[in-house]
């Protein structure tokens, strides 16, 4: 069925969308001529840090909404069940709500192409900066850099545009840019492929990395989490832990304690936790034109504020309102206190992007941070069997949190396994930070979404019967092995990239 809808797609788009035959393909993008000195890689680098923020001109035109971050974002929790979408809307977002993708939809096309463009900045530095006979120690952090950001845009591609490793990895995965010279006729890689690549520059770049400049920046501390990350994906439990223990012994970070965590977001670049974040600054603060925080959180001022935390998360976190990750679910009530709601759902605004410098619409997104280690390597122990110590890293997040007396003390709930256990904590400690729609699938589980809101096109708040779906709506919960998981393959690199194969 998704066949048949992409030829119409295609079809469409040839027909009434002359401008898409101007896009440029990915491959095509180059930083220019760069010199083989330090501060001319230092700048050409910085420039691609500076890609996950700016909003870069796409298809011709300059789109406030455009931006690697939002996307991302966007892309993965508005597809998961934390966030409910509050109301109908021509932004591309609410494709991800509904999972109807296409593949023209705007949000997904830029992430693909800015992407790519990251990717392709950091090649040209990586030979640049490679032809340098004895480098310093400092050029060896900046090439590092360079392999960990290579490592991290593949990562986050595979994760949106391929099935999860545990599914299949010999099904078809992204098109892996290695080299400036690369072909642009270049067929996909396999998913196992992608991820041995991501691995080797994760590695590469830690090894090179013995200069670190500021959690803004790449580390190996940052690479090391990375790889803790892909081989939990992949399920290599070992090396999970192993990666996570790295992180966690390196002396760099500790856990935020019950009483900083609520400040954590707001100040990340300064936050014990944060292993690296984009530092934004108050010229990057781009109010309701396009950041991140404008469609979850709203003072009345700032902000359109009309995604919210979803019914399913507050009900997962019900039993402990002592927990103080409840500080970024933030209710509009109004003066008897009552929740407002918007369309029949309440108003639970989300701050996690709010706050730096008092902004309601400013912060410096965290991508890896401490207490993820923990829970990674919580899960790893969980898979191999060794429950207590899984529980024991769970506890360590917990007990940071203000549960020091709701602790699991290597004891697991009635009817709950240690994996259960691990996967809810996750969803509470990460909610909002772009993890959730991917731990459900690549653990082989269902997306429950039988709560109102509009995620699905025609849905009603009296259609829904949480014991049952209502009719017409099966996609309500999502199945693992769904084709809807995961987004189309733009139609730009599709149309000008001839080897390469469309999602079914």
């Amino acid at each position: 069925m998704r066949t048949k809808l992409i030829l119409s797609i295609l079809a469409v788009s040839l027909s009434f969308t002359g401008c898409l035959k101007d896009v440029n393909p990915s491959d095509a993008l180059n930083t220019g001529t760069l010199t083989g000195s330090e501060n001319g890689l230092k700048q050409a680098l910085n420039g691609a840090y500076a890609l996950f923020k700016d909003h870069v001109s796409f298809n011709g035109t300059t789109d406030g909404n455009n931006m690697y971050l939002r996307q991302y974002f966007q892309m993965s929790d508005f597809a998961g069940d934390d966030i409910v979408c509050g109301q109908t809307t021509t932004d591309p977002l609410y494709y991800s709500f509904s999972l109807d993708h296409t593949a023209t939809q705007t949000n997904s096309r830029y992430f693909w192409y800015i992407s790519y463009k990251i990717i392709n900045d950091v090649n040209t530095v990586i030979e640049s900066a490679e032809k340098i006979a004895n480098p310093s120690e400092d050029v060896r952090q900046l090439i590092g850099e360079c392999y960990f950001l290579r490592a991290f845009c593949h990562f986050n591609l595979v994760r949106f545009y391929a099935r999860p490793y545990t599914q299949n990895p010999d099904a078809p995965g992204i098109i892996l840019r290695t080299a400036v010279s690369d072909p642009s006729q270049k067929a996909r890689a396999t998913v196992r492929e992608v991820y041995a690549s991501v691995v080797a520059d994760a590695i590469k770049g830690a090894e090179l990395m013995n200069q670190p400049r500021g959690v803004q920046f790449a580390s190996k501390e940052a690479a090391w989490a990375l790889l803790s990350r892909a081989y939990l994906y992949k399920e290599t439990n070992d090396s999970t832990a192993y990666y996570a223990d790295k992180v966690i012994g390196s002396g760099r970070f500790t856990l935020e304690t019950a009483a900083s965590f609520p400040q954590l977001f707001a100040n990340a670049v300064a936050a014990k936790e944060t292993i690296f974040c984009v530092a934004f600054t108050a010229v990057d603060d781009y109010g309701k034109a396009g950041s991140i925080a404008s469609m979850l959180y709203s003072d009345g001022n700032s902000g359109w504020g009309e995604e919210f935390a979803s019914q399913s998360l507050r009900d997962t976190m019900a039993e402990h309102m002592e927990d103080v990750r409840w500080s970024y679910i933030v209710p509009l009530k109004d003066g008897g206190g009552t929740v407002q709601k918007k369309n029949g759902i309440e108003i639970y605004y989300i701050s996690k992007f709010s706050f730096q410098g008092g902004s309601p619409t400013l912060s410096s997104p965290i991508m890896f941070r401490l207490a993820e280690m923990y829970l990674n390597k919580a899960e790893a122990l969980a898979k191999s069997g060794n429950t207590a110590d899984a529980l024991d890293n769970v506890d360590m997040v917990r007990q940071n949190r203000g549960l020091q007396g709701a602790l699991y003390n290597r004891q697991l709930p009635a009817g709950k396994t240690a994996l259960d256990v691990v996967l809810k904590e996750r969803r509470i400690e990460l909610a909002f930070e772009g993890h959730r729609n991917f731990d459900v699938y690549r653990n082989n589980r269902e997306l429950n979404r039988r709560y109102w809101g509009y995620h699905l096109p025609g849905l009603k708040e009296s259609d829904i019967n949480l014991a049952a779906q209502p009719a017409g709506y099966a996609n309500m919960v999502v199945q693992p092995a769904a084709s809807r998981v995961i987004y189309y393959i733009p139609i730009d690199e599709v149309q000008t990239n001839k080897r390469c194969e469309q999602n079914p």
